[in-house]
């Protein structure tokens, strides 16, 4: 098995190595395009995909075009590393980009220290990633504790007051859990429970019995797409009609599907607006090249999209031959951008990117409404 993965990875290396020769700006990307995220992390790389094909298509940036090189880490924090290292070593490689999962980007961390290199626009909201503020990494969405609060803050809201807490047993899951406790203070909650569950292999059969001997109304399940999805489903199965909250790491189409049946009325927070939303120029700019490319624009497209459009201005700003230190310097003397509707600045304190939040819940017809 692991010949088999060490082969497709080499073929993969070498198959885009060949790009390298048209192209003038490249760009590395490490995430699990297989493995339990593999649906989320196609969304949010064909979302940055699309603004980065049309750019080309205009003749890229300052005359160059641009090449997403991206290799799978099958959600696997030791291979994200792995990954990271190859694509720094080769000095084509300007930036890291769009990272997924918490350790998964903790683990990459030291190979940009090393190698005086930008990651722009992780996915994940991870607080670590925020304060201290790190050289190296710039986000684009807001932070999980955001989204956790704010989850506990709408269940309030509603009247709901028996509220539990089922998160990752890694340091993404904690931090989820830190942004909720700070809701049930603001709310004077107190969680019906808190149980960690194996990253990979959650045990809902002690799960579920906790959820429903508690009488337990809502549950902010904090985890991958398949492991939320399979504990919805062990939920229900259980007869529970507790509300589900999961976090905007799950804001695909690809977890709707995971979902099934059980999707109606799951709440999922989102970190950007409505991909429904034309008011805000950006998405509808991105639905137009979405419905050109014949795809339908999700939520978790629109992250990526929002990425890719930081990365593609940092660029431009950094000239027509651009340097890694050239575009780390950019990027921490970057004045609000306007990405159509939402704004985006760093500075040498700040690399926090946007502060948005909000909910969504999948109707009948299987899709996010806000």
């Amino acid at each position: 098995m692991e010949a088999k993965r060490r082969w497709k990875q080499a073929l993969l290396v070498a198959a885009l190595a060949c790009g390298y020769a048209q192209a003038q700006i490249v760009v590395g990307q490490t995430a699990g395009f297989t493995g339990p995220v593999a649906a989320g992390v196609k969304e949010t790389t064909d979302g940055a995909r699309l603004w980065f094909d049309a750019v080309n298509a205009k003749g890229g940036v300052n005359g160059q075009p641009v090449e997403l090189v991206s290799l799978d880490d099958q959600f696997d924090p030791k291979l994200a590393a792995e990954n990271a290292r190859k694509l720094a070593a080769d000095g084509r490689v300007l930036a890291l980009f769009l990272t997924r999962g918490t350790p998964h980007t903790q683990a990459v961390m030291p190979v940009l220290e090393a190698n005086r290199i930008a990651l722009v626009g992780p996915s994940t909201g991870a607080m670590a990633l925020h304060q201290p503020v790190h050289k190296y990494v710039f986000n684009v969405r807001s932070s999980y504790q955001r989204e956790a609060e704010k989850a506990v803050e709408h269940l309030h809201t509603q009247g709901i007051q028996r509220i539990a807490v089922v998160h990752a047993d890694d340091s993404f899951g904690a931090d989820a859990l830190a942004g909720a406790s700070r809701g049930f203070e603001r709310t004077k909650l107190k969680a019906t429970a808190v149980i960690k569950a194996d990253r990979n292999q959650p045990d809902y059969a002690q799960i579920v019995p906790v959820l429903v001997g508690r009488e337990t109304q809502a549950v902010i399940w904090v985890g991958s797409a398949k492991a939320v999805a399979d504990g919805v489903r062990a939920l229900r199965a259980a007869k529970s009609a507790a509300h589900v909250v999961t976090l905007s790491n799950n804001a695909s189409s690809g977890f709707i599907k995971a979902l099934g049946d059980n999707a109606r009325g799951v709440i999922v927070t989102q970190v950007f607006p409505s991909e429904r939303s034309i008011a805000f120029p950006m998405v509808k700019e991105a639905q137009e090249l979405a419905k050109a490319k014949g795809v339908q624009l999700s939520p978790a497209m629109l992250e990526g999209y929002a990425a890719a459009k930081v990365l593609v201005e940092a660029l431009r700003r950094s000239g027509k031959n651009p340097t890694r230190e050239k575009l780390v310097a950019t990027l921490d003397g970057m004045k609000p951008y306007n990405l159509g509707g939402l704004e985006v600045g760093y500075t040498a304190g700040n690399h926090t990117g946007l502060d948005f939040a909000d909910l969504s819940i999948i109707g009948l017809d299987g899709r996010f409404v806000r």
